[in-house]
C-alpha cells in the first residue's frame, strides 16, 4: 500500500473542508512561513485508538509530527490526549507510534489530561511552558487548526500553527510499526467513555474550552 492510498481519506477531508478553512488557514502558506522557525516543541492533539489499530487520522498526525521533527522544525513533540472514547491514553499510543517510527524517546512528551481539542492546546501549552519551552506550535490537520486557533487567541497563548500539508506528508515512506498498546491501556475498571459520563451539553462546553478551571491551572 503506497502513501497516496493510505492518505486518500485525509486528502478527501481536506478538500471538503477547504472552503471552510481557506478563509482562516492556508496550509502551504502557514507551513512556508513557520517552517523557517525552529520550535522548542509542537503540540499534537490526540485521536482515539480503536479496534487495536491506529486510524488514518492518527497516522496522519503522527507522521506530520515526524516530518517536522526530521526537518529540524521542532526539537520536541508533545502528544496530547487522555483516554476519552476508548480505554487507551491517546497521548501514550501516539508516543509509542512516534518512537516506533524513529523519533527519539527523549524528545517525546505526553500530556494525558485533555479530552477536547481546546484542552489539547491549553494543557499542552501549559506542559510546554512547565518544561521550559518557549517557542511552541500546534501541528494538526487544517480543520482542527481553525477550531483551536480562535480559542488560543482569546487566551493570548503565544502559539504558532503548522497545519498538515498533504504534498509534504505524501513524501514520507509509509510504515505500520507494531506497538504494545497495553502499556497505554487504562486498567481501572471504573473507566467510562466520555459520552457515558458527560451530557451532550457538557461535552459541547468542553469543546469550547468551558470545562477548564483556569484559576486552578494558573
Amino acid at each position: 500500500m503506497n502513501n497516496r492510498t493510505v492518505f486518500t481519506t485525509i486528502g478527501i477531508l481536506l478538500i471538503v473542508t477547504t472552503c471552510v478553512v481557506s478563509c482562516f488557514v492556508v496550509p502551504s502558506k502557514a507551513y512556508e512561513r513557520n517552517s523557517k522557525n525552529v520550535y522548542d516543541a509542537i503540540i499534537v492533539p490526540g485521536v482515539p485508538f480503536e479496534n487495536g489499530q491506529w486510524s488514518r487520522t492518527m497516522k496522519g498526525r503522527v507522521y506530520w509530527a515526524k516530518f517536522l521533527y526530521d526537518k529540524g522544525i521542532t526539537k520536541n513533540i508533545i502528544f496530547s490526549g487522555s483516554a476519552v472514547y476508548t480505554p487507551y491514553v491517546e497521548a501514550k499510543i501516539m508516543a509509542l507510534y512516534g518512537e516506533a517510527l524513529g523519533i527519539d524517546t527523549a524528545d517525546i512528551y505526553t500530556e494525558e489530561r485533555a479530552e477536547h481539542s481546546t484542552e489539547n492546546v491549553y494543557y499542552g501549552y501549559k506542559l510546554a511552558r512547565k518544561l521550559g519551552f518557549e517557542k511552541i506550535a500546534v501541528a494538526s490537520d487544517p480543520f482542527q487548526t481553525v477550531m483551536v486557533k480562535s480559542f488560543a487567541n482569546k487566551l493570548n497563548l503565544k502559539i504558532d500553527y503548522i497545519p498538515m500539508v498533504m504534498d509534504s506528508l505524501m513524501t514520507i515512506p509509509l510504515l505500520d510499526p507494531d506497538i504494545d498498546p497495553t502499556t497505554a491501556a487504562i486498567t481501572d475498571t471504573s473507566w467510562k467513555a466520555l459520552p457515558d459520563r458527560e451530557s451532550g451539553f457538557k461535552r459541547f462546553k468542553g469543546t469550547m474550552g468551558k470545562n477548564i478551571n483556569y484559576q486552578e491551572d494558573n
